[in-house]
């Protein structure tokens, strides 16, 4: 077995360190979020974790760990009979990314089922990490299907297999603690509710700290065990400390005052729901017990606000998470309550995270800055002339609920909520033979499939004799996700500041609709003479956000460089990702300017993607009371359709849904 890194060991990380040992202190946190960039010790501190956790006790011989002393009466080892006992270490459960349903609640043996009525049932992850610890990394990239799942057994404590009728329970109640890189792509707002405690960990900047951590991992990785050994005797006092601040716990006194406070600072932040006010209140109280005091003071209180309080308070995926301070102390003061009067405190003893402290924030929050259109600023949406200088980045304006934009046919693609797929989850069109593992019975087909064989299989009873060549499995309809580049129009003829600012607020837009239906999206801009691609296909559409907010404006329009790195783009992203169907989304008034025959170029490139069959739509930005029409022309070539920026909306009079529509051949 590979020795663990010692969590002790970890250098810095303290409010990494604090939320996950309160949450070995008191598991009703409900978990921990680890938002951070890559190679900051996220993993590392998180499988060293269940190295200092209390052994469990548990009925020997039950797949599902139920307790000794109040054993689950569901259990489908049961019944088991109170008392006795034996004791193993906590596990530590890591759900892959890609892993299947099955491999998660487990599986039913359908053909059992149906012929002989027994419940053959082969336990998932669920069960394994009942009472202890499920590990996801990369949450963030989780299939909506396995998030549904987990939201699932995270708020009953148990989880449910379900097949035509049969149905399985067990308890699973674990600490869920998660890693992700936000560049990555942003969480379900359901799951990240569900995460008790959220912490943002970034690369220490001290080159003293950042040699330690070097010298630290050489030796690990030259010899583990010896230098496990030599943090042997600091992982026992930790070990020894989370034991009594567990025993401590039920004694820790929550007054009047703290609640106040608690309930005043949810408020202040406008959080949603009562969760928030519950896990401050249980996180506060882990602080006193870890610190060794019976009496939850306010500085415990704002160290739980810190922990609790900025993954609830987002309103959609480009808020910056993040707490005000300021804010956060004048709300305490003001309901600062009469029995946290204590002038002199006990911190409690030292170790990590220190218990009830204020951490140092390794960022300090930054402004948005002054990005707004300047008073000078040329207007009337004339078209700059060419080669005309570049010109700083506008604000957005405001985003707006858009139409849906799918693709046609039927994909089968990553689960998703924009255009239509085959699906594990959905409604069923029909059935197959399976191919693999089953997971969706299509009953009435193997019924159907059976029935004409009983006779020659010999059958004398009320059951179906089934075989496995019997079996179908259902074939559902749902939706994907689908890859959305947007080709952005940058050159000077977009220039006007009042037209950019509505531009870059339409596609603020339908980054937000990419966002609320699962999409991954890519960014390519064209400008001067050439096109670059600002982001690369991504899930993060913030990172998309972040990229248009800076997008500067002015000189040539190269739309056939546009379209050329697109596809380019898209060629490359298909190697990588065959399934996933593509849409083109190029926002551009139509013009093209600068080398020999742009107009003729353009077009050449625009029918590349009309040859391969790719949906596209060009979101038409030609202002004025003249219009060309060149947008209409390039959607023609495309083989796709043009929407204008008032169409765009979905509560435009043009219709309510407008999909991308391929010509036809």
């Amino acid at each position: 077995m590979t020795t663990p890194f010692p969590f002790t060991a970890v250098v810095g990380q303290d409010d990494l360190r604090l939320a996950l040992l309160l949450n070995a202190v008191s598991p009703a946190v409900g978990g921990v979020l680890v938002r951070g960039e890559k190679g900051t010790a996220k993993s590392t501190a998180v499988r060293a974790l269940s190295a200092l956790l209390p052994e469990v006790p548990v009925v020997p011989g039950c797949r599902f760990s139920c307790d000794p002393a109040s054993p689950d009466p569901g259990c489908p080892d049961g019944p088991h009979e109170a008392g006795g006992g034996a004791e193993r270490p906590a596990r530590m459960v890591e759900l892959p990314v890609g892993a299947s349903e099955d491999r998660l609640v487990g599986a039913l043996d359908i053909e059992r089922a149906l012929s002989e009525g027994v419940k053959a049932f082969e336990p998932g992850l669920l069960a394994d990490a009942h009472r202890g610890i499920l590990y996801v990394d990369e949450v963030n990239l989780l299939h909506d299907h396995l998030v549904d799942l987990l939201l699932d057994a995270a708020a009953m404590g148990a989880s449910y297999v379900e097949r035509e009728g049969v149905s399985v329970r067990h308890a699973a109640r674990f600490l869920l603690v998660g890693t992700m890189n936000p560049e990555e792509g942003e969480l379900r707002p359901q799951l990240l509710d569900r995460f008790g405690l959220t912490v943002e960990v970034a690369a220490s900047r001290e080159p003293d700290q950042r040699v330690e951590v070097v010298k630290r991992r050489l030796a690990y990785d030259d010899d583990p065990a010896a230098f496990a050994a030599r943090w042997a005797e600091d992982e026992a006092a930790v070990r020894e400390r989370i034991v009594a601040a567990r025993e401590l716990l039920p004694s820790v006194r929550l007054g009047d005052g703290a609640l106040r406070q608690i309930a005043a600072t949810c408020a202040a932040f406008e959080v949603d729901g009562m969760r928030a006010d519950i896990v401050m209140a249980r996180t506060a109280t882990a602080l006193a017990a870890w610190a060794g005091r019976t009496d939850v003071l306010a500085e415990d209180v704002r160290q739980a606000a810190l922990l609790a309080l900025p993954h609830r308070r987002r309103r959609n995926p480009f808020d910056a998470p993040g707490l005000d301070e300021d804010k956060l102390d004048e709300t305490l003061e003001e309901f600062g309550g009469s029995d946290d009067d204590d002038p002199d405190p006990d911190p409690g003893p030292d170790g990590p995270g220190g218990g009830g402290g204020q951490p140092e924030p390794d960022d300090a929050p930054q402004g948005d800055g002054d990005t707004a259109a300047r008073p000078e600023a040329a207007e009337g949406g004339q078209p700059q002339p060419s080669g005309a200088g570049e010109q700083s980045a506008v604000r957005a304006s405001e985003p707006f609920r858009t139409k849906v934009l799918s693709v046609p046919g039927i994909g089968e693609g990553s689960a998703g909520r924009r255009s239509r797929a085959r699906t594990e989850h959905g409604r069923t069109t029909g059935a197959r033979r399976p191919r693999g593992a089953l997971t969706k019975l299509h009953l009435a087909a193997t019924v159907q499939a059976a029935a004409p064989h009983q006779r020659a299989r010999g059958r004398s009873g009320p059951g179906l004799v089934v075989r496995r060549d019997d079996l179908r499995q259902a074939t559902r309809e749902g939706r994907e996700g689908n890859l959305v580049l947007f080709v952005v129009d940058a050159s000077g003829s977009m220039a006007a500041r009042q037209r950019m600012s509505a531009v870059k607020g339409a596609v603020l837009s339908l980054l937000l609709d990419a966002y609320q239906r699962r999409d991954k999206v890519g960014l390519v801009t064209f400008r001067g003479t050439d096109a670059d691609v600002a982001l690369p296909p991504t899930s993060s559409v913030d990172a998309a956000a972040a990229r248009l907010e800076t997008l500067p404006t002015g000189g040539r329009t190269p739309l056939a460089a546009g379209l050329l790195r697109a596809h380019d783009v898209l060629r490359v992203e298909r190697l990588r990702d065959p399934a996933r169907r593509p849409l083109v989304v190029v926002v551009t008034d139509g013009r093209a300017t600068g080398g020999p025959e742009p107009v003729a170029l353009a077009g050449r490139a625009a029918r590349l993607f009309a040859a391969d069959g790719v949906a596209s739509v060009v979101v038409d930005c030609e202002s004025g009371p003249v219009r060309l029409g060149l947008a209409g022309q390039l959607a023609g070539e495309l083989g796709g359709t043009a929407v204008t920026l008032d169409e765009l909306r979905a509560d435009s009079i043009a219709g309510l849904v407008k999909d991308v529509q391929r010509r036809a051949a």
